[in-house]
């Protein structure tokens, strides 16, 4: 019995098992959760997976990657199992069959015979007439044998719901208000193989798993009234809907899979997101910031945030319904604050696989070695700074893991060196081989003193030979806490190796 289960608010995401999880999924689930923990309730998944020609193996393994990756955990699940068990709707066909048998018995849905090629056919003529499209009840009232003398006969049947002429097309939405939909059509819920659309299967499912509020995306809208009214003939209590934004491109469209890599979930964590970061961001793209009061009891806003925060203060009232902008910008922004928050050890450990994926630490090398960890500890905190994505490591470090010889020099570096770049080389490469004390300072003294003071040069002027020497880049870590990294030896022989190649 559904009032027997745990939590008193229960809420879901149902993500379909058909290609690489959507970012959707991440952000349905998010508010999903925020919403349950706000109010002790119970966050649970379930796989939608009734779309047998899409389906596709290893997809559902990837949804639970990503979501766990993410930190938002489920209480009940097809991994986990729950009260609701079974959470996958192809291993709940025979629950759904007693409903379709309900509805034709009670007239509320009939069977339908009539081809993909006739409905096709059907279609196009409305259009080209400009009336409305829709199925156009060939079938109601006929039985398979009366059916089967007309043109277009299939010998399996579909069900399809018997929508009346004055269904209710108006509900309540907890981020809406009072919402109409488009009057439905006579939509399929059992399909010829036997199964449930998810029209029907989302009804049942929601029911018998006891959820209580129903949040998925506008696009769901316009089926709404298909649902209610499934409830209602079948005489169970709908849940509350709560209808979330869509995320858009920057040129408004629907963000996609097939237009934007960003859409496809896995692609944050390759290219070098951190999840707290990107669970802030989705939360920022439907919700406000979080308003504090500074010293003089000014209300400020805080952008930056953790989920515990985020669920705490959490109310559909809050909920923008306007579409989002998926603003990559933003995220860089986020990801970098989120890098700098990082203690020295993870963010060491974070860099390493995308480091070992670029072959920095050598090829096929799994993990550094000791002295290059120690090297790699040492680079740190001159690039965490200076960092939006972990994908950015490779470009700062590599250099430290190179020899003089080994090192490439950039094309557009080259292109900045200024005239007498041999000169400034030569005289820096004296100035720091008499360094005593190979410290920073040290460094950066004797350079100064030698090309600024002695040769009366710019900073800019001096410095960018012996960056572009050192680091072989444009942009670099900090010069001269490099060059103390690289130590003496390596220091003067890539000075030497720039100088040679003039």
């Amino acid at each position: 019995m559904t009032e027997n289960l745990p939590g008193a608010v229960r809420d879901r995401v149902a993500p379909s098992p058909t290609g690489d999880p959507h970012v959707g999924t991440a952000y349905m689930s998010l508010f999903n959760l925020a919403f349950a923990r706000k109010n002790d309730g119970r966050f649970l998944l379930r796989i939608e997976d009734t779309d047998r020609t899409r389906f596709r193996e290893d997809s559902e393994q990837q949804v639970y990657d990503t979501l766990r990756w993410l930190g938002l955990t489920w209480d009940e699940g097809p991994d986990i199992g729950g009260p609701c068990a079974p959470y996958r709707q192809s291993e709940r066909l025979d629950t759904y069959r007693p409903f379709v048998e309900q509805l034709l018995a009670d007239g509320h849905a009939y069977y339908c015979w009539c081809t993909p090629q006739r409905l096709a056919d059907m279609r196009e003529a409305q259009q080209k007439a400009k009336r409305p499209t829709g199925y156009d009840r060939l079938c109601y009232g006929k039985t398979a044998e009366e059916r089967a003398t007309l043109p277009g006969f299939a010998e399996t049947p579909v069900v399809r719901m018997l929508i009346p002429r004055d269904a209710p097309i108006a509900f309540t939405d907890l981020i809406r208000g009072e919402v109409k939909a488009p009057r439905p059509d006579d939509q399929v819920i059992r399909k010829a193989d036997g199964y449930p659309t998810y029209h029907l299967a989302v009804v049942v499912d929601d029911h018998l798993m006891g959820i209580t509020h129903v949040v998925r995306g506008e696009e769901w809208i316009s089926s709404t009234p298909k649902h209610l009214l499934l409830y209602r003939w079948l005489g169970l209590q709908p849940p509350a809907f709560a209808h979330m934004p869509l995320l858009r491109n920057t040129d408004k469209s629907k963000i996609s899979k097939r237009k934007n890599p960003a859409a496809r979930l896995t692609w944050f964590a390759e290219q070098g997101y951190l999840p707290d970061a990107l669970v802030n961001f989705l939360a920022l793209l439907a919700y406000p910031p979080i308003t504090e009061t500074d010293e003089a009891g000014n209300p400020v806003e805080r952008e930056v945030f953790t989920f515990d925060e985020f669920s705490a203060g959490f109310e559909w009232s809050k909920v923008n319904p306007a579409g989002p902008i998926f603003d990559l910008k933003k995220l860089d922004w986020l990801n970098g604050v989120y890098i700098r928050s990082l203690d020295e050890a993870d963010f060491v450990g974070r860099m390493v696989p995308f480091l070992v994926a670029d072959n920095v630490f050598g090829p096929e090398r799994a993990a550094p070695t000791d002295e290059q960890l120690t090297t790699l500890t040492a680079v740190a905190p001159l690039i965490q700074t200076r960092m939006a994505l972990l994908t950015e490591a490779s470009g700062y470090v590599r250099p430290f893991f190179l020899g003089a010889a080994e090192l490439p020099i950039a094309d557009d570096a080259r292109a900045e060196l200024p005239a007498g770049t041999a000169d400034i080389l030569v005289a820096a490469r004296a100035a720091v081989a008499g360094v005593d004390d190979w410290t920073d300072e040290r460094i950066e003294a004797a350079v100064r003193a030698a090309l600024i003071d002695g040769m009366g040069l710019k900073p800019k002027v001096a410095f960018t030979p012996i960056r572009v020497a050192i680091s072989g880049a444009r942009i670099s870590p900090p010069l001269f806490e490099s060059m103390r990294i690289l130590g003496r030896d390596e220091t003067l022989a890539r000075l030497d190796r720039l100088t040679g190649d003039l």
